[in-house]
């Protein structure tokens, strides 16, 4: 990755030198499975004549470079990296014809074979710096430009990108040629080209302003018949209407394409009119209703980022938190009030703003306006703080200013700076004229400092169990102190009739160490106060004593699916806080969890079940806790309502921990066909989770998995594999898998993630020891020899937190104190890896009391 790292410097200096007019890229993917050939050329002005700069591009060679006619010797201005711009002009030609490398890491042009059929696809991946691995080209956001495509490709292919598909033109007995018109002005890293045999499903919408827009949805042919493609067009076109509506300005692209693509390393991408998606969103097999939900969401997130980050995009990558967080924030009221999903706050409560606390509590927690000093502090700022916190700092905002205000500003924003660069200061102030507030003051504190302030209530009551005093506390990490203003509710609760329900409901501002609530004093004291009630505000909660003996004695007794996921996510703050055991929190989760009604509350608790039995619990009980909850959830799976998302989910949480449990004999059985559960189908994917589970249980092994893998000859069946052969509890097939990724450096995106899955799954801990002094050895060649999408995976998941000891953390710190230098997205990889395994001590030693 050395060369590679663009600076906010650089990239300030050359905006300031130069304005970028357009791009012709051709580009000829017939010549071969490594390479494809790739001319640039580039329009542009230069401020200052005379002066140099340079331009991206990452390439296999550099054929030839020509600016303004004078041919420049490659060997001389190019590094495979960057290209050395010399004697700039006031206005511009560049030419470069090159050479590109294909990838199979899910960044730049990614080629994939499908093994179902042979058939090759091709996608790519741009955000942030990739473009420049498919085509030269200024790589920063702020040098907006129109960019033209020609692209010859075999001629029985499906070849899209931003603009219109046209009708191509032979180019030789077996190829075409594709010649699309310029896009808009857009920055290079929402450009696209997916290019392959995919199959297509085509309808069209018409817009506010009276167009007609082309709508398309495309898989791999080997996948197709498992495409719904007119749900998926439904929740499109109802995410149309909702964000033309609400933001009063029409949708800015002329077609709308969604693609599903393999190996890919994300959900999804916001590329302009050429949309792509990750392959697990088309459903082969039974997926929980989480799954389902998470796919709409995520479909109205990607649109919504064509008005917010396509149409108005950010000038640096330190505003990404405002592209990234605007789409959480308009994809979930979107789905809650434009689609059938309409609990969607639920699951941001139980999944985003979980994320969002986990990752506000590290030692590299940073503020939501991040300082962004070159790419590398960009990819690792892919996360809780950007989305999570970002989109739940947007609610409250949307709160606090009024929904109406909000969206008015949000419009006016987008009318304003239309195909323009903008900083949150633009849209602040449009926020401000449109709900007459001063934003100045919320953004220094919510924006511009780190951290996640504590609420707890303070309540007095005389004899009659009436309230005599109501305060809300708010306290802060000492690392972290601001004490920040927040909107929320207080929700009072009672037990009726078999039920805990709301009976009485006040919403205020609360700012400052302490808030009284003078309107609650002289009210009967409920059975629960619950602190944040509909989640409007970013804090953790606390529920007093009396409220908690409720909550936890009652909890499958809340009515409301929002308030019931408050009281769960605040019983699990405290359990990674150490104020609670978890012990006790395993007990309430086996007690309450069978009446969850919500998918992905309930997928998110089962995760908090098991990462607490895993590492939360006294070394001492490790074992035992394990084992109950294995057992606890085949138990939960048979007693579940046949056929329902709950009973789904049981299975396959027992599959992920059964090698623990007393029932493996039962997991043979299903896997073997010889026992069955009513209305649940082993299908393919559930039944690599099974046989994965019986590898890890040492009840299969090699012959078992090639025996699955000859009927399931896809690429989600050699993933599975990887992942089944990983899990092989055996010294040697522990060094296997870590060599099959570590050592070979050919394993593509997927194969690494899977892999990485299966190796640290061990149940004895001792299977993994060896590998702590491995880690710490490969770990810096990897960061310096591969890119970032496999060294970031390697480095992520194969630190063996399941550990959780002692041992772990001083080989960790070690590490850090000897490799000062290393490169920071590097070391914010370990520092919060080995964060993670001192809060397992903290628990530990709690659980141990």
């Amino acid at each position: 990755m050395p060369g590679e790292n663009l600076t906010r410097l650089e990239a300030e200096e050359r905006a300031a030198l130069v304005t970028v007019h357009d791009y012709d890229v051709v580009l000829d993917v017939t010549v071969g499975p490594e390479v494809f050939t790739s001319t640039t050329t580039v329009r542009f002005d230069a401020t200052t004549p005379g002066a140099s700069t340079f331009i991206d591009a990452i390439t296999a060679k550099v054929h030839s470079v020509t600016l303004n006619g004078v041919a420049l010797d490659p060997a001389e201005v190019s590094d495979g990296v960057r290209i050395q711009l010399p004697n700039l002009a006031a206005e511009n030609v560049l030419v470069v014809e090159a050479d590109g490398r294909y990838m199979n890491t899910g960044e730049g042009l990614h080629r994939f074979v499908d093994p179902a059929d042979g058939e090759v696809y091709l996608y790519t991946q741009f955000e942030v710096p990739d473009s420049r691995r498919m085509f030269a080209v200024f790589e920063q956001p702020d040098l907006k430009a129109a960019f033209r495509f020609t692209v010859t490709a075999p001629s029985h292919w499906q070849v899209v990108s931003n603009m219109p598909t046209p009708e191509p033109v032979a180019a030789g007995t077996d190829s075409a040629t594709w010649s699309f018109e310029p896009t808009h002005r857009i920055s290079s890293y929402i450009t696209a080209l997916v290019a392959g045999p995919y199959d297509v499903v085509r309808d069209e919408l018409t817009s506010s302003d009276g167009r007609t827009i082309p709508l398309g949805v495309f898989s791999r042919k080997s996948l197709s018949q498992y495409l719904d493609a007119d749900y998926i067009f439904e929740k499109t076109k109802q995410g149309f209407e909702y964000f033309e509506d609400k933001f009063d300005v029409p949708y800015p692209f002329t077609k709308y394409d969604q693609l599903f693509v393999p190996e890919y390393n994300a959900g999804a991408m916001e590329n302009a009119g050429c949309v792509t998606f990750t392959e697990v969103y088309v459903f082969r097999s039974k997926v929980t209703d989480a799954i389902k939900e998470r796919r709409v969401v995520t479909i109205l997130h990607e649109l919504a980022h064509m008005w917010f980050g396509d149409l108005v995009t950010m000038k640096w990558w330190n505003d990404l938190w405002l592209n990234e967080s605007f789409a959480e924030w308009a994809s979930t009221i979107a789905t809650a009030e434009a689609t059938e999903w309409h609990h969607a706050w639920t699951t941001f409560n139980s999944m985003e703003k979980s994320w969002a606390y986990r990752q506000d509590q590290l030692p590299s927690t940073h503020p939501i306006v991040a300082e962004i000093r070159d790419l590398e502090d960009v990819l690792v700022n892919f996360d809780g703080i950007t989305y999570a916190k970002g989109g739940s700092v947007l609610k409250q905002l949307a709160a606090w200013v009024g929904i109406d205000a909000f969206f008015t500003g949000v419009s006016a924003y987008f009318k304003k700076h239309a195909w323009g660069n903008t900083t949150l200061a633009d849209l602040l102030t449009e926020l401000e004229t449109a709900s007459g507030r001063d934003l100045s003051g919320w953004s220094k504190l919510w924006l511009e400092t780190a951290g996640v302030n504590t609420l707890r209530p303070e309540i007095g009551t005389d004899d009659a169990g009436n309230i005599t005093s109501f305060a809300v506390l708010q306290s802060a990490h000492p690392d972290y102190p601001t004490i920040r203003p927040h909107r929320l509710a207080i929700g009072f609760y009672n037990l009726r009739d078999g039920k805990l329900v709301r009976e009485h409901r006040v919403e205020l501002d609360v700012d400052g160490e302490r808030t009284e609530v003078a309107e609650l004093t002289g009210l009967a004291r409920p059975d629960l106060v619950l602190l944040n009630d509909d989640d409007l505000a970013y804090a953790k909660i606390r529920l007093d004593e009396a409220s908690q003996q409720v909550a936890i004695a009652n909890l499958s007794k809340i009515e409301d699916p929002l308030a019931r996921a408050l009281v769960w996510s605040s019983v699990w703050d405290a359990t990674r806080d150490a104020e609670t055991t978890a012990s006790d929190y395993l007990e309430l989760v086996l007690g309450n969890i069978a009446s969850e009604t919500e998918s992905t509350t309930l997928r998110i608790i089962l995760a908090n079940a098991q990462l607490a039995a895993s590492s939360y619990v006294a070394p001492e009980r490790r074992v035992d806790a394990r084992r109950t909850l294995a057992d606890g959830f085949w138990t939960l799976a048979q007693q579940a309502e046949a056929g329902s998302d709950a009973q789904f989910q049981f299975v396959k949480s027992f599959a992920a921990i059964a090698e623990a449990g007393t029932h493996v004999d039962a997991l043979a059985e299903l896997f073997a066909g010889t026992r069955s559960l009513e209305g649940l189908d082993i299908d393919t994917d559930l039944g690599w989770e099974l046989l994965i589970a019986l590898v890890a249980a040492g009840r299969a092994g090699d012959a078992e998995i090639d025996a699955r893998l000859a009927t399931d000859k896809t690429a989600t069946g050699q993933e599975s594999a990887a992942h089944a052969r990983a899990a092989m509890p055996t010294a040697d097939g522990k060094q296997r898998a870590w060599d099959s990724i570590v050592v070979a450096d050919t394993a593509t995106n997927s194969v690494v993630r899977t892999t990485a899955a299966g190796f640290v799954r061990a149940d004895d801990q001792s299977l993994l020891a060896p590998f702590v002094e491995r880690y710490f050895g490969m770990i810096g060649e990897v960061w310096k020899t591969r890119s970032y999408a496999i060294a970031e995976k390697l480095v992520e998941l194969l630190y063996p937190a399941t550990l959780a000891n002692r041992a772990l953390v001083d080989a960790s710190h070690a590490w850090l104190d000897a490799n000062q230098d290393a490169a920071p997205a590097l070391r914010r990889l370990v520092i919060e890896n080995v964060a993670g395994v001192e809060r397992a001590l903290a628990a530990q030693a709690r659980d141990a009391q």
